[in-house]
C-alpha cells in the first residue's frame, strides 16, 4: 500500500474537530483508515476566536486519528466555514487572439484567473471560483468547452468569498499544529460530494448541512452548484435555548436534546417526564418532554425557515431552476427526532437525511457512516481528487519535453530546460513554464502549472511566515 494514496480531510467546526484518514480501494470507494475526534473549544459559528485552544484540539485529533491508523499525518484539506461567508454571481469572458486554435484549459484558467481579480469589499477574498455554464461566439448552455473551436469564451461563475483574516487564522492553527496545509475546501461543498449522488444533482436538490455554530446550504441543479449560504445558527443555538428555557446546565441540556429531543411536538404526551439530578445536592428537576421539544421547536423552525428564505431567493419555484430531488438533510442537526417531517411541512419539499455511507467501503463503521461526519468524508474525497488530479497534470508534464502557449500572439514554441525555470512573458500576462531538476543529491520534484486554489493555499504560507 502506497502512501502517496493516503488523503487527510479535517473538519473544523464550532461543536467538534475531526481528522480522517482514508484511501481509495480497488473498487473505488472510500475506505477509512483512522479517525481521530476532539471538542472544539476555540472557535464560535465557524471562525477561529482562541487560537491556542484550536491548535490543542487539532492536535488532539490529528495524534488521535495517527494512533487509530498507523500512518503519520503531514498535510490536510481543511474545511472552510463561518458567518463571514457569502457567494456572489458572475459573469466574464475573454476573445482568444486564435480562434483557429482548439480551447484548452489555458483558456479557461486565464478566465478563472480574470474572476480572481475582481475588486471585493475591504478584508475579503476570493476563496472559490466555480465556472457554471459556458458561452462560444454567443453559443450557450456549453458545459465543457475544451476542445471546441471559438474567438469569444464567455462563462457565468459562482464565486465564494470570505473574510481574508478568519482565513488566515485557520492556517495559523494548522501551521503551528506541526502539519501542512494542502488545499482549502467550502465546508457545503465537501458535504455534498460525501452524501448527494449525480443524479440528484442534475435534478436539482438543495443541501441543509446543520452544524454546531452554523447551517451550511448548497444549491444544485444540472450538476452545476448554483447557490451557497451560511446561516449563523445550529445545533448549539438549540441547546442554549434548553439550558435558559429549563435551567440547567449546559452538558445536561445536550444530553436532553439528543436523547429525549423531538422537533415536532406533538409526539410527546403531557405525562412524560424525565428528571435531572439536581446540582451539588440540590432536589432533581423534573422536564416535562412536551415542553422540551416545544423549545425545540420553535427553534429550529426558526433556523429552517432562514434556510428556506436562501433557496427562495435562488427561485426554486421558477420551472428551470425547480429542485426536483427536494431537500437533504445531513450534520449532527440531522440527527434531531422528526427534522425530516418538519422540514417537509414548512417548505413543502420531498425530504431525506444524507449519510456519506454511498462512497464508503463496505466494510466501514456505523459511526463513520453517520451524518455527523459527512463534511469530513467529503474533505477526504477532495483531498483524493486533487492528489489523483495532480499525478495526471504532473504525468501529463513527464511525457511532453514542449509546452505550447496558444495566447501569445503569434503561436510560439518553447523549449523547457532541465536545470532551470524559464518564465515566459506574454503581452497580456506572465506565465511560469517550470520543469525542475535537482541534484542526484536532491530529491526530484515537477512544478506543473498550478489552479487558482494551489496558489492562494501558497498565499496563505507566505503570509504566515512574514507574519512570524
Amino acid at each position: 500500500m502506497e502512501k502517496d494514496n493516503i488523503a487527510v480531510g479535517l473538519d473544523i467546526g464550532t461543536t467538534k474537530i475531526v481528522a480522517m484518514i482514508g484511501k481509495k480501494n480497488e473498487y473505488g470507494k472510500l475506505e477509512i483508515l483512522g479517525i481521530g475526534k476532539s471538542k472544539s473549544l476555540g472557535v464560535a459559528r465557524g471562525v477561529v476566536n482562541n487560537i491556542t485552544q484550536t491548535i490543542q484540539s487539532i492536535q488532539q485529533a490529528i495524534i488521535e486519528a495517527e494512533n487509530n491508523s498507523g500512518y503519520k499525518i503531514k498535510d490536510v484539506v481543511v474545511g472552510i466555514a463561518g458567518q463571514h461567508i457569502r457567494s456572489i454571481q458572475h459573469t466574464d469572458y475573454i476573445s482568444r487572439n486564435n480562434p483557429e486554435e482548439v480551447i484548452g484549459e489555458n483558456d479557461i484558467q486565464l478566465l478563472i484567473d480574470q474572476v480572481n481579480k475582481l475588486a471585493m469589499l475591504p478584508g475579503e477574498e476570493i476563496i472559490h471560483v466555480l465556472p457554471q455554464e459556458f458561452k462560444i461566439d454567443g453559443q450557450s448552455e456549453i458545459k465543457e468547452p475544451i476542445g471546441m473551436y471559438g474567438g469569444r469564451l464567455e462563462s457565468s461563475f459562482h464565486v465564494v468569498v470570505g473574510q481574508a483574516s478568519s482565513i488566515r487564522n485557520v492556517g495559523r492553527c494548522i501551521q503551528s499544529s506541526g502539519i501542512e496545509l494542502s488545499g482549502l475546501t467550502l465546508e457545503p461543498l465537501a458535504s455534498a460530494d460525501a452524501v448527494l449522488s449525480q443524479e440528484e444533482k442534475e435534478a436539482g436538490v438543495a443541501l441543509i448541512d446543520i452544524g454546531g455554530g452554523t447551517t451550511d446550504l448548497a444549491i444544485f441543479k444540472d450538476g452545476i452548484i448554483r447557490h451557497t449560504a451560511v446561516i449563523p445558527f445550529g445545533g448549539n443555538v438549540i441547546t442554549d435555548d434548553i439550558k435558559e428555557g429549563c435551567s440547567i446546565i449546559e452538558k445536561q441540556a445536550e444530553l436532553l436534546k439528543i436523547k429525549f429531543g423531538s422537533a415536532w411536538p406533538g409526539e410527546n404526551k403531557d405525562n412524560e417526564i424525565v428528571s435531572i439530578p439536581g446540582l451539588r445536592g440540590r432536589e432533581p428537576k423534573e422536564i416535562s418532554l412536551k415542553n422540551l421539544s416545544k423549545i425545540i421547536h420553535a427553534r429550529v423552525v426558526e433556523i429552517v425557515e432562514q434556510v428556506f428564505a436562501e433557496i427562495k431567493a435562488y427561485g426554486h419555484e421558477d420551472p428551470r431552476k425547480k429542485l426536483i430531488a427536494g431537500i437533504v438533510l445531513t450534520g449532527g442537526g440531522a440527527q434531531l427526532k422528526h427534522i425530516k417531517q418538519l422540514v417537509e411541512y414548512i417548505t413543502g419539499m420531498d425530504t431525506r437525511i444524507g449519510y456519506p455511507n454511498e462512497h464508503l467501503a463496505g466494510n466501514s463503521g456505523e459511526e463513520i457512516s453517520s451524518p455527523l461526519f459527512a463534511t469530513a468524508v467529503g474533505l477526504v474525497m477532495n483531498s483524493i481528487e486533487n492528489s489523483s488530479q495532480s499525478a495526471v497534470r504532473m504525468e501529463l508534464v513527464n511525457e511532453q519535453p514542449k509546452v505550447v502557449y496558444r495566447n501569445a500572439p503569434p503561436v510560439q514554441r518553447y523549449e523547457v530546460e532541465e536545470n532551470y525555470v524559464e518564465k515566459v512573458e506574454t503581452i497580456e500576462e506572465t506565465r511560469e513554464v517550470v520543469s525542475q531538476k535537482a541534484s542526484k543529491d536532491e530529491s526530484t520534484e515537477t512544478k506543473i502549472r498550478r489552479s487558482f486554489f494551489d496558489r492562494y493555499v501558497d498565499k496563505i504560507k507566505e503570509f504566515l511566515d512574514n507574519a512570524e
